[in-house]
């Protein structure tokens, strides 16, 4: 779909001690929480070294398998996840396109953040700290995953960054601000209708 750009960069996150590894905070703030929204800022980098493309909107998720992540600048673009299907939709062409999540979702950058059962997709390791961040390095265990790893930052208890390398050396680097966890998210935030007259693909 036109300038859709890449996903994956929705997160929840908890209070756990400050001495915790990255690792151990992963797993602390899926265990506890359920909900979670925020801002993003995006910023895809690619191996051939063109200027990087930056982007930025708004997030919401509710575990398992919800999520809803907006572009508002420098394009409009909305991804919807009821858990199922997940709809993306550009307003500039009026297009939706549609898929079920199915058995991927699992092995998904996302998963590691809306989804549940890690240890079964993933390889998870503590990663070096720096600069008071301590991060998750996240491998998949699937040979047909779509990207090769993604490292995960935590800063004073919560998720401030997402850092995803795919099999084609482009790293798509997110940063989250405005983070608030375990909010009261209406269902209908996770449902999506085409508007009229858009031109609908997919399952």
């Amino acid at each position: 779909m036109k300038r859709l750009l890449c996903i994956f960069g929705i997160l929840i996150g908890t209070a756990v001690p400050a001495s915790a590894g990255g690792l151990d905070q992963l797993k602390s703030f899926l265990e506890t929480n359920r909900s979670a929204r925020g801002v993003f800022v995006q910023t895809v980098i690619a191996k051939s070294g063109r200027k990087p493309q930056q982007s930025a909107g708004i997030f919401a998720l509710q575990r398992p398998g919800k999520f809803r992540w907006s572009y508002e600048k420098p394009y409009k673009q909305l991804l919807v996840s009821d858990g199922n299907k997940l709809w993306s939709y550009d307003p500039d062409l009026n297009q939706v396109a549609v898929k079920k999540l199915g058995t991927a979702f699992g092995s998904s950058p996302a998963a590691l953040l809306a989804g549940q059962d890690l240890d079964k997709h993933f390889v998870l390791k503590d990663g070096a700290a720096a600069d008071g961040v301590e991060f998750v390095e996240a491998t998949p265990k699937g040979g047909d995953a779509s990207f090769e790893r993604v490292k995960i930052g935590f800063a004073a208890n919560r998720p401030v960054s997402m850092e995803i390398h795919d099999s084609f050396g482009q790293v798509t680097a997110l940063r989250f601000t405005q983070f608030e966890a375990n909010p009261a998210l209406p269902a209908a935030l996770f449902r999506f209708v085409a508007p009229a007259g858009a031109d609908v693909v997919g399952d």
